[in-house]
């Protein structure tokens, strides 16, 4: 799942049914997983560690390592985005998760696809409209 997802569960957000639904939806296709990125992007909003450890304990996920064959998707998709046009201050978070997605053949459950469907389009995704 996507980190936007997972901060319309963890706090109160317009998009929180949507994410509750389409959650609910993907766990009974298989098992919910969050990377590092993810992780890190949720850490923000917590004052230690420990809260936030106990906070995902309750939500149940599953925790998988970046393939190192997606730092190369995530070079090729920002090298493209840049060629584009992009600024160089977008974060590369969203093509990490992405090319996560990609190289793991996952499923991503989000409500931000633009980057995810423009740069890596073989992913499969769980998304808005």
């Amino acid at each position: 799942m996507d980190t936007s997802v997972l901060l319309d569960i963890l706090a109160p957000s317009p998009w929180r049914k949507w994410s509750e639904e389409h959650l609910e939806l993907a766990a009974s296709h298989g098992e919910l997983a969050i990377n590092q990125v993810i992780y890190a992007e949720v850490a923000v909003g917590f004052s230690t560690q420990e809260r936030l450890e106990r906070t995902l304990q309750g939500v149940g996920l599953l925790r998988l390592g970046l393939p190192w064959a997606a730092s190369w998707l995530v070079a090729q998709a920002f090298l493209r985005y840049r060629q584009q046009g992009g600024p160089r201050t977008t974060p590369l978070p969203d093509f990490f998760i992405g090319a996560h997605a990609s190289a793991a053949d996952l499923r991503l459950l989000t409500r931000d696809p633009r980057r995810v469907r423009t740069y890596f389009p073989g992913v499969e995704l769980i998304a808005p409209g």
